[in-house]
């Protein structure tokens, strides 16, 4: 951490992506509270992009009112599509240009973290152990399925996730399904791999909380068992609370203040020419989750003086192709 006085402490604002599902949205105050634990020396708010209360701006005012001059903006999403290089950006600057003398520094996603993966490594193995039946795990296949985005940079992150977890659990073989946008979905991925021979199959959500999409996944997963008696198919938990995933929030935080937290833009659509994405290079910076920002949940499932922890300024355009709405950033 930076040599900063108690005084002069930096503020934190966790973002998160919102959700009709209250379950979900439960789950990501609590990992707020949690976070206020491990901080609490600093002032921390919460708030969401869409569908869910209270919005960032307001979570903004208050650090505002409460004296922050310094406010450190978390996205709590686990790769950088959308929402992180676009919606988020747009809101932090927005508001910056409003309160000029507040100076607001945007951090890194989580991204591919080693922390991260251990936190996924015990879910599943949580769901071996908890399984019936001795199956060794060359025997055993792991699904590993990402909320899927029109973003083949963050698509491609899900799948280098599968294959660190396919080696570091010595499993037989892995694959990768996306609950939304993205090709193969849960159900096409698993009438493909039923039939491969194996004698389990763990379906591991990477999300970070619950919410329709985790439902979905879930349900794909129980149609598939029925289908295939003969194949144990088990669900593993998604991330949630765990502990490492609190150590990764607090490192962007760090990463953010020390300006070492630099944001992977290597294969970003929006600042290089990437296949089949050409037309959104260099597009303007612009959200688009006005109409529903702070719409209740669902019991059931140029600069403005923002400095932005990735080391560059994004001026995007979040173009609008379909994806599933309503749903917790994955």
């Amino acid at each position: 951490m930076p040599d900063i006085s108690s005084q002069d402490l930096p503020s934190i604002m966790i973002c998160g992506h919102g959700s009709r599902d209250k379950g979900a949205v439960d789950e990501f105050n609590q990992l707020a509270v949690r976070i206020k634990e491990r901080l609490p020396e600093h002032n921390v708010e919460s708030g969401f992009l869409e569908f869910a209360t209270p919005i960032i701006r307001t979570g903004l005012d208050k650090l505002r009112d409460g004296g922050a001059k310094k406010i450190v903006c978390l996205p709590g999403m686990l790769f950088a599509a959308g929402h992180v290089k676009n919606d988020l950006p747009s809101e932090i600057n927005n508001y910056a240009a409003e309160n000029e003398d507040l100076d607001l520094v945007f951090a890194a996603d989580l991204g591919i973290d080693a922390g991260l993966l251990e936190a996924a490594k015990q879910r599943v193995e949580e769901a071996l152990d908890a399984a019936e039946g001795d199956v060794s795990r060359k025997d055993t296949l792991l699904l590993v399925v990402g909320r899927g985005t029109n973003d083949s940079d963050a698509n491609s992150n899900v799948a280098k996730v599968t294959r660190m977890m396919w080696e570091g659990l010595g499993v037989g073989w892995a694959e990768t399904a996306y609950s939304g946008v993205a090709y193969p979905l849960v159900d096409q991925a698993m009438e493909r791999v039923t039939k491969m021979g194996f004698k389990r199959i763990v379906v591991f959500p990477y999300f970070l909380f619950s919410g329709i999409l985790v439902t979905r996944i879930y349900n794909w997963a129980d149609d598939a068992a029925v289908a295939n008696p003969d194949v144990e198919i088990i669900k593993a938990s998604y991330l949630n609370d765990h502990p490492k995933v609190i150590d990764a929030f607090i490192a962007r935080m760090e990463g953010a203040l020390e300006g070492t937290g630099d944001m992977n833009c290597q294969l970003c659509k929006y600042r290089e020419q990437i296949i089949g994405h050409e037309h959104d290079h260099g597009a303007p910076q612009v959200g688009h989750h006005h109409h529903v920002q702070g719409v209740g949940v669902e019991d059931n499932p140029e600069d403005h003086g923002v400095h932005h922890g990735h080391g560059h300024h994004h001026h995007h355009g979040h173009h609008h192709h379909p994806h599933s709405h309503g749903e917790t950033e994955g």
